[in-house]
């Protein structure tokens, strides 16, 4: 995939996380509908254990991924002071192929599958390079905290 500088997205305006919980560098494409984002893994994650991105960690990118296509809604102005709150209410299938390592730059892709309220079903992949290295369908709900 060919990346233009002039089409990233930075992730924090679609996202409430901040470190040490963010796992999404940049918006690369979105939609209603898609969403594809980028990620470095560094050596001071949290999920970095032996040099490797642990499952959890591919999962919290995936989450916070597909966050992006339904949380574009309540972030689409980036000065407004939004506060979300969203968790993944299933995990209807996965499957974890490799895990990558310190250094790699990993792809996630996400398309909605359906939508009802504040509940959404997401088909996600993972990949470094062109290996696949996750694929889940996810249920999230998000909505916004009225203060």
């Amino acid at each position: 995939m060919e990346i233009k500088e002039e089409n990233i997205i930075n992730i924090h305006n679609f996202l409430p996380h901040r470190d040490p919980m963010l796992m999404a560098d940049y918006i690369l494409e979105l939609t209603k509908e898609n969403v594809v984002t980028s990620f470095e893994i560094r050596q001071n994650n949290i999920f970095v254990h032996d040099n490797e991105f642990a499952e959890a960690g591919l999962i919290e990118n995936l989450a916070q991924t597909c966050s992006s296509i339904f949380g574009q809604s309540f972030f689409e102005n980036p000065d407004a002071d939004t506060k979300v709150i969203g968790f993944i209410t299933s995990i209807k299938k996965i499957e974890i192929f490799t895990l990558p390592k310190v250094g790699d730059k990993i792809i996630s892709k996400a398309s909605l599958l359906s939508q009802f309220g504040n509940i959404c079903n997401i088909f996600c992949e993972t990949f470094h390079n062109d290996q696949l290295l996750i694929r889940a369908e996810i249920n999230l709900f998000i909505q916004e905290v009225k203060n």
